[in-house]
C-alpha cells in the first residue's frame, strides 16, 4: 500500500472528517470535488479565509487567525506597496518576455546583484517546479551526466520530471530512474564517531554527508549513470528543518563538484531573507552555487520564480535549446517581485527575521523544561523546527504534533508540520513577524498544551 505524502496529507482534511463541519464548510469542502481528488486542504475543520494583512488574515465570520506558515506572501499578507506595484503595471501592459522591457531586466539585474558575482545570468518561470526542472536540466547538459541525488525526504516539485525527485510526495509517486537518495541531515538523532549531531564540528558532519554522495555516485555507476546534481535546499526544510552547524555543506559541495556534479541550490524555504543570517540560504554555509532556484518568496502571492547561473554552466544548454515562458518574467510579476524586494531591504526584513526569529526560538525553547514532548528546537531567524517526540525518548509522536496543531487552530493560529514522520512544527511567518506575534503564537501554545494535558 502506498504511503501517505508527507508534506500534502499529514495535515490534510479527509472526506470522513465532513460529518463533523457546519453546514457552510461542509458544503463548500463538497463542492471542491470539481476540482478532483488530488487537491488537499489543511485542517479536520478547513478554515475559509477571506482577507489578510501582514502576519494576520481572517476568515469568513470574521475571526483573526495568526498566520505562523505562509512564506507565499513573505512581506505580509496584502503589502501595500506590492499592491500598488501590481495594480499600476497591469493598468499600463502585461506581456511575455519576447518584447523589451525594463521591468524584467532591471530586476534581473537588481536580483544578481543580492548574489555572488559568480552567479551572473537569471532566467524566470512561474513556479519553483519550473525553476527546479529547468536547473535539472541545465546542469545535465553542462555535466553530459542524468543522475541527481536528493536527501530522503525532499521535495522539489510537481512536474514530470521533478515529481521524481520528490521523495516527500509519497511512495505512490513513481522516483526518477537515475535519482539517488541520501539519508537525512538529522542533527537530533545522528550520530557520527560518537558525537551527537547537533554538537558535532561542522568539518565532521560535512564529512559524514559528503561519504553518502560518494556512496550515491558509486551506486549510479555501477548502474552506468553518470552523475549530474546534487538538489537540495540549505535548510533541508522538507527534511525536518536543519540548518546547522553553518558550514557543514563546504566539504558535501566539493565532493560534488570532484566527482563531476553542480549543486542546484533550492531556495524556495531557505532564500529572500528568511534565515536572517544572509539573503541566500547558501550564504550561511559559505558556498557559491552552482545553479539557484526560487520561487515562492519572489513576488507576495504572484507566481513567480526564477533559475539563476554561473555563464558557463548555462551556455550548454541556453545556447543549444530555446528557451520560453509565455508567464515568467512578465512585466506585472517582475513589478511585484521588484516591489517585495524593495520592501525587504527599506523594511530589513533580514534583520527582523534574525531579532524576532532569535527570541521566537528561545520563547519556544523555553516550553522544553516543562513540556518533555518537546524533543528539539532548531531553526535560523524564521524558520524554526519543533519537534514533538514521546517523552524520554526521541521516538517521533506524529498523533501529538496533530494534535497540537489541530488544538493552535482552534486557539486561532496557523501552522503546519513536516520531517520524515510528520512530527515537526513547521514554524514559518511571513517575514513581518513581529514580537506581539510571537506573544499570540507563545499564549495560544501554552494553552494548547495545557489543554492536551502535555
Amino acid at each position: 500500500m502506498a504511503t501517505r505524502s508527507t508534506i500534502m496529507d499529514t495535515n490534510s482534511f479527509r472526506p470522513e472528517m465532513a460529518a463533523a463541519l457546519d453546514p457552510q464548510t461542509r458544503r463548500l469542502t463538497e463542492e471542491r470535488e470539481v476540482l478532483g481528488p488530488a487537491y488537499r486542504l489543511f485542517y479536520r475543520k478547513p478554515v475559509h479565509l477571506t482577507k489578510g494583512r501582514g502576519a494576520r488574515v481572517w476568515d469568513a465570520d470574521g475571526e483573526e487567525y495568526l498566520d505562523v506558515y505562509n512564506n507565499v506572501a513573505s512581506v505580509g499578507h496584502a503589502n501595500p506597496r506590492v499592491v500598488d506595484a501590481i495594480a499600476r503595471q497591469a493598468g499600463l501592459l502585461n506581456t511575455h518576455t519576447r518584447y523589451l522591457h525594463e521591468n524584467v531586466l532591471d530586476y534581473a539585474q537588481d536580483i544578481l546583484s543580492t548574489m555572488p558575482g559568480e552567479l551572473d545570468r537569471v532566467m524566470f518561470q512561474c513556479t519553483g517546479s519550473e525553476a527546479n526542472d529547468l536547473a535539472v536540466r541545465v546542469a545535465r547538459a553542462y555535466t553530459g551526466g542524468e543522475g541527481v541525488i536528493v536527501t530522503a525526504e525532499a521535495y522539489h516539485g510537481n512536474s514530470a520530471l521533478t515529481s521524481g525527485l520528490s521523495p516527500a510526495l509519497g511512495t505512490a509517486q513513481e522516483l526518477g530512474l537515475t535519482m539517488r537518495m541520501i539519508p537525512t541531515p538529522d542533527t537530533y538523532r545522528l550520530e557520527i564517531d560518537g558525537c551527537p549531531g547537533n554538537a558535532c564540528p561542522a568539518a565532521e558532519f560535512g564529512a559524514w554527508m559528503a561519504g553518502e554522495v560518494r556512496r550515491a555516485v558509486a551506486d549510479m555507476e555501477r548502474h552506468g549513470i553518470r552523475f549530474a546534481a546534487l538538489l537540495a535546499d540549505s535548510i533541508f526544510s522538507s527534511d525536518g528543518v536543519y540548518p546547522d552547524p553553518a558550514g557543514y555543506l563546504g566539504p558535501v559541495i566539493d565532493t560534488v563538484h570532484e566527482l563531476g556534479g553542480v549543486w542546484i541550490a533550492d531556495e524556495v524555504q531557505p532564500g529572500f531573507t528568511r534565515t536572517g543570517d544572509a539573503f541566500w540560504g547558501f550564504q550561511r554555509q559559505g558556498i557559491v552555487p552552482d545553479l539557484v532556484t526560487s520561487g515562492k518568496p519572489m513576488a507576495n502571492g504572484l507566481p513567480t520564480s526564477l533559475m539563476a547561473a554561473r555563464h558557463e554552466v548555462l551556455e550548454p544548454f541556453a545556447g543549444s535549446i530555446p528557451y520560453f515562458n509565455t508567464f515568467g518574467g512578465n512585466p506585472v510579476c517582475m513589478a511585484a517581485a521588484q516591489a517585495t524586494l524593495d520592501v525587504m531591504r527599506d523594511e530589513d526584513t533580514m534583520g527582523n527575521a534574525k531579532r524576532v526569529g532569535t527570541v521566537f526560538r528561545r520563547a519556544v525553547e523555553g516550553l522544553m523544561a516543562d513540556h518533555p514532548c518537546i524533543g528539539d528546537v532548531r531553526g535560523a531567524g524564521l524558520y524554526i523546527g519543533c519537534e514533538i517526540v514521546v517523552p524520554g525518548t526521541k521516538e517521533p509522536d506524529q498523533a501529538t504534533a496533530l494534535d497540537i496543531l489541530e488544538t493552535l487552530r482552534m486557539h486561532h493560529v496557523l501552522t503546519s508540520v513536516c520531517g520524515r514522520f510528520g512530527n515537526i512544527l513547521k514554524l514559518r511567518p511571513p517575514l513581518v513577524f513581529s514580537e506581539e506575534d510571537v506573544d499570540m503564537f507563545m499564549d495560544a501554545m501554552a494553552v494548547t498544551l495545557r489543554e492536551l494535558g502535555l
